[in-house]
C-alpha cells in the first residue's frame, strides 16, 4: 500500500504509523468514568470505508486523516489532521 502525503507526495507504507479510527471524539473535561472508558477502549471493527489517523514519522512528521476501505485498502482521500498535532501549511 502506498500513501500520498499532502506534504511529501507518494510514499511507501513503512514511513507511516497507524493510530486508528478517526471517528471517536475525546470526552470533555469532567467526563464520567464510563465516557472515558468508552473513548479509550471501545472501537468499531469496520469492514469497508473508514476514516483513520496515520502519522508520517518517516517523512514530514505530520498527522494525516485518511479515508480508506479496510477490505480493499483503497485510499479515497488524504488530508492533514487538524487538531491532532498536524503540521500547519505555511508554518
Amino acid at each position: 500500500m502506498r500513501i500520498v502525503c499532502p506534504f511529501c507526495g507518494e510514499r511507501e507504507l513503512g514511513e507511516f504509523t497507524y493510530l486508528g479510527d478517526a471517528k471517536p471524539a475525546r470526552p470533555a473535561a469532567g467526563a464520567t468514568e464510563n465516557e472515558v472508558f468508552d473513548y479509550v477502549y471501545l472501537r468499531d471493527n469496520v469492514a469497508g470505508p473508514m476514516s483513520e489517523f496515520w502519522y508520517h514519522g518517516g517523512g514530514c512528521r505530520a498527522w494525516l486523516k485518511i479515508a480508506r476501505n479496510t477490505l480493499t485498502h483503497e485510499i479515497s482521500s488524504v488530508e492533514p489532521a487538524a487538531g491532532v498535532g498536524a503540521r500547519q501549511v505555511g508554518a
